[in-house]
């Protein structure tokens, strides 16, 4: 009945994943390497679970 006031799970899973990108990117070009490349491993994770939701959406 009130389903339009569920948020979209699929729409927060890309903000996180646009955050993840953007503080990997941050770290990169702080010359954190170690910390890029574990927020890029993460970001890579939300990017596998928004491609699960993608498929059983379509």
């Amino acid at each position: 009945m009130f389903s339009f006031f569920k948020k979209d799970p699929l729409k927060q899973l890309n903000k996180q994943y646009s955050a993840k990108l953007e503080q990997a990117m941050q770290s990169q070009r702080n010359g954190d390497i170690r910390s890029y490349s574990q927020l890029t491993f993460e970001a890579e994770q939300i990017l596998d679970k928004i491609k699960v939701l993608e498929s059983k959406i379509f």
